[in-house]
This record gives C-alpha cells, structure tokens and sequence, in this order.
C-alpha cells in the first residue's frame, strides 16, 4: 500500500485503488486480502492496516489509522479460521505512548507473530531505534518479532541487539541494480572507474555463487531446510556438486553494470546472500551468546576500523542494551 497511496482511498470497508492504466477501481478488504494471501500459500500472512507516513505530523490522523488497523485486525482473524500463521502489523507512528497502546491491543489478540510497522519512512534513526526498543519491550517473549522494511546492515544489526527478530526490505536488490555491492566493508560502487582493473573477488570473505571461485568446494549452507546442495546423479562429492563458484571479480562487474542487465542479477544474488549470511551469523552469535563481540566486530568491519565513522544513533541505540561500540 505504501507505494499506492497516491492511488489509494483508505474507508473503513478497506483500500479502493485506481488503476493507472485504466483508472478502473478495485477494493481490497481485510477479508479479501488474506484470502489472496491463502490463495498464494503464504508461509507468513499479514493483516491489512490502515497506512500512513510515520512523519506525519497529524496526531488525530495517526490514532485514526491505528485504531482502524486493530478492527481490521479483528477482521482478518475472523476470515483466517486457523489463525496460523497470521501475523499482526503494529501500528502508532513516532508516538511511544500509541505505540504503547497499540501493543497492549495487538498482544491481546494472541497471534503467532507481530510485526512493527509504519518505520522507514524517512523518520530519525533515533526516532527509529527509540520506537523498535519500545515495542520489543512490551511484545511477549517466544513470538517473532517482525519490523517491516528494513534492510540496511547497520540497522538490521542495531535492530537485533533491541529485540527484533525478522525483516524485509527491497533495498538489497534495489541497491544492486544501481552497480552497489554490499560488502563486509561496506558498499562498493562498482560502477567506479577505480574498479575497472580489479580482479579480485567483490568481497573475499563472501561464499555467494559470484565471489566463489571456479574449483570452490560446496560451501556451508544458509538454511538447509530451503534448499539441499545439488550433485549430478545424486552422487555426492566435490567433483559432481553443481553449485561452483563463477569467479566474477570486480571489473568484470563494472563491466557490465553499465551495459547489461546481466550486471544487477549478479550483485542481487551476492547481495542477498551476504544479507542472509549476515543474519545467520547474528543467530549464531545470539545462541552462543557472543552478540556483543559480534556487533563491535560487524561496525569494525564495515567502517575499516574507523571508529570515528560510527553514527551516532547506533552508538547511542546500543549504549541503551549494554553495548559500548567505542569501548576497545
């Protein structure tokens, strides 16, 4: 709906869109909606809420949509019979006391999952982190705890140490088909001149199908319950597996990135892979509770040692939990 809205004219029966290539009018409602999602054998179903930008400064507007979210809420629960695996959106903008009420609402109606929603519309990162380490404090412990729209590493690895769990985000691909390479030493432009005579992997700690080399063993897997590894005819050893590395390096990269589209799927893949293994790695750290070297290790490793490169809002956001980025 974000992307919509101009489109959109939000009633209480649900979101009428315009068409823009027709202008025909086509009404979704609570109902309808998760019967879309059900029809597409959705893992994760998402209630309809009312949206609005989270800086809008109209307060009535904002309990407004809030308050019309948990009806349709109770909307969307009464057409998903099983209720699994539907999860709720919260809603409240940048009001920490809306935010609070709307929590109370949302944990009362005993969903697997919750999601913290309307964030990444251009509010602060303060105001961001101030709104994430409020609702993580009131949802109950043992449900995922789902903010939607986020993706840059920094936040994702600042929104974990306040209590988030999962998350979504275009940004990713988005970013990729502009020539940006998500690296663990931040992002590269590829598009840059000063890579054209780089041979070198686009990051030399990645395991992606990119980075690889060509005589690469099969890596360890991300999540094993997605996908198995492939070998020709079933047999498994380092000579039949499928999944070797192409050996792309940097300049081939910037090659591309100017002139085939074939330059944006190879990044895409790199960059999801390393979005994923980042979050494996922030699991791993959590079960063997080492999240705190781990967070210091990541900024450390994303600013190339500068510490005078930190943000402020993610010093001060993980100063809250315990953790002291500047601290050696």
């Amino acid at each position: 709906m974000v992307s919509l809205l101009d489109l959109a004219t939000i009633t209480e029966q649900g979101v009428e869109f315009i068409s823009p290539h027709d202008g025909t009018p086509m009404l979704l409602t609570p109902e309808h909606s998760i019967s879309l999602q059900h029809s597409i054998g959705s893992d994760i179903i998402m209630q309809l809420d009312d949206v609005i930008a989270t800086t809008s400064p109209d307060e009535a507007r904002m309990r407004e949509a809030m308050y019309r979210s948990i009806r349709w809420l109770d909307r969307c629960i009464e057409e998903h019979l099983k209720l699994d695996p539907l999860a709720v959106t919260k809603k409240g903008g940048l009001d920490l006391e809306m935010r609070r009420e709307c929590c109370e609402e949302m944990v009362k109606r005993d969903t697997p999952g919750i999601a913290i929603g309307g964030l990444s519309g251009g509010e602060a990162k303060e105001q961001y982190c101030q709104v994430v380490n409020t609702c993580t404090d009131l949802l109950p412990e043992g449900k995922p705890r789902y903010v939607m729209g986020v993706g840059y590493p920094e936040d994702l690895v600042v929104s974990v140490a306040l209590g988030a769990d999962m998350f979504d985000c275009v940004w990713g691909t988005r970013t990729a088909r502009f020539g940006n390479a998500v690296t663990s030493a931040g992002v590269l432009n590829l598009r840059s001149a000063s890579y054209a005579e780089d041979f070198t992997p686009i990051d030399l700690n990645c395991q992606c199908l990119v980075c690889r080399t060509l005589d690469s063993p099969p890596p360890p897997l991300l999540n094993g319950s997605i996908c198995e590894p492939s070998y020709v005819g079933g047999v498994v050893g380092s000579d039949t597996y499928t999944g070797r590395g192409l050996g792309i390096t940097k300049a081939y990269i910037h090659h591309l990135v100017a002139k085939e589209t074939v330059g944006a799927h190879l990044l895409t893949m790199h960059n999801v892979t390393y979005l994923l293994s980042l979050m494996a790695k922030a699991r791993e750290a959590i079960v063997e509770d080492r999240y705190p070297e781990f967070v210091k290790n990541f900024f450390y490793g994303w600013h190339q040692g500068d510490k005078s490169k930190y943000p402020i809002w993610a010093v001060d956001a993980l100063k809250v939990v315990g953790i002291d980025l500047l601290d050696n």
